[in-house]
């Protein structure tokens, strides 16, 4: 998948690369974006990209110990936050029965009862700032929940995330949570 800004389009239009490039990797033409690239009109070349991308990746599974040890990295990251859920005055998993807790995206619940006893579209506004926030320093990306599941947040824990960096994460997510119960109560 490609995404472009339009900055990024501007930089593309503008820029001349002071050595050829391989048309594969030419998104321009005339100091023009080729918009056929983004409605599939391409080359062969990029499937090979793919497959290999793919081949590489399985490459990495097999030295972090192949599907055996990819489920592990993710249930590692699963029993670290279910750790810190035991401890958290104001979260919980959203699934009530464990065994349906997801172990690659597991989703928090807000319980606190200043939090609980919001209106719901305050405790929406409430969770995705706590979500931005933690975007804005670089903790977390992408964590609010579905904007159809109760106001919360998930986090991706899935064998491609090094269970380390959840274990990180969570104190920034008491630090967000701090933050915004500071700034609802002054």
């Amino acid at each position: 998948m490609l995404a472009l800004s339009p900055r990024a389009v501007e930089r593309l239009e503008s820029y001349i690369p002071p050595w050829p490039l391989p048309k594969l990797f030419r998104l321009t033409s005339k100091g023009k974006l080729i918009e056929g690239v983004f409605r599939g009109e391409t080359i062969n070349t990029p499937s090979m990209l793919c497959v290999e991308d793919a081949l590489d990746s399985l490459r990495w599974a097999e030295r972090v110990g192949g599907l055996d040890g990819l489920v592990a990295r993710s249930e590692k990251s699963l029993v670290t936050i279910a750790a810190w859920v035991k401890t958290s005055s104001w979260a919980r998993f959203l699934a009530e029965d464990q065994a349906t807790v997801s172990s690659t995206s597991p989703q928090l619940e807000i319980v606190d009862p200043w939090f609980a006893g919001m209106a719901w579209e305050r405790r929406f506004r409430t969770a995705r700032a706590m979500a931005r926030q933690l975007e804005e320093e670089g903790a977390a990306y992408d964590i609010a929940s579905h904007r159809a599941s109760p106001p919360g947040l998930r986090i991706w824990t899935g064998a491609t995330v090094e269970p380390a960096d959840v274990a990180l994460l969570l104190p920034w997510l008491d630090w967000a949570w701090e933050e915004q119960r500071a700034a609802r109560a002054a």
